[in-house]
């Protein structure tokens, strides 16, 4: 058939203080956007992007504060083999995808760490492979966009005084984001 599932997987930070890129004051008026010190309260948030996907664009993602652990290694491989791929963490022997996945990565560490080199061929049978974009090209990476809009237009809030609630501020226009994307693809007229 020669259909892929196409993903572009990338990260990004959240810190309490969110960058203000414009704002609105009366003249003389000073705005001021509380700031909030980062230590220990970023979200850190994993996305992939199908922006091709036959039933419209689709975004999974996860978010995690530094309480919870870092995106290493091991929780790359579960996100990409779960929840990107959707196989299931028992899959029998000899499973394999219907769909061929491509995962598009940067050169994050994480990314092609030993353990994830090591995983390469074992991923490859069920059907999921790695495309590497080359160095310093982030243009490349549709996923990125949606973190620029996330940041500076779907977070109207700019500070946040806990990490829960930058979290959940961030979830809540994550899935937002994926909701309308659904929807506004739901409402173009089908061809015959």
């Amino acid at each position: 058939m020669g259909l892929i599932e196409l993903w572009y997987l990338d990260q990004s930070g959240f810190a309490p203080t969110l960058p203000t890129g414009y704002t609105w004051a009366r003249i003389g008026a000073r705005t001021l956007v509380r700031y909030e010190a980062p230590e220990g309260r970023r979200v850190n948030a994993v996305g992939a992007l199908a922006p091709f996907d036959s039933g419209g664009p689709r975004l999974v993602f996860e978010t995690r504060r530094t309480d919870q652990g870092k995106y290493d290694t091991p929780a790359h491989l579960r996100f990409v083999r779960e929840v990107v791929a959707g196989i299931p963490p028992d899959a029998p022997v000899g499973y394999r995808r219907a769909r061929p996945c491509v995962v598009v990565l940067d050169n994050y560490a994480v990314h092609r760490s030993q353990l994830v080199k090591e995983q390469t061929p074992a991923l490859q049978a069920l059907g999921v492979r790695f495309f590497y974009l080359p160095p310093y090209s982030p243009e490349l990476n549709a996923i990125e966009l949606l973190w620029r809009q996330v940041k500076y237009q779907d977070l109207p809030d700019r500070s946040h005084t806990t990490a829960q609630a930058l979290q959940d501020a961030v979830d809540a226009a994550l899935t937002k984001r994926a909701q309308n994307w659904h929807q506004c693809h739901a409402d173009l007229p089908r061809s015959a």
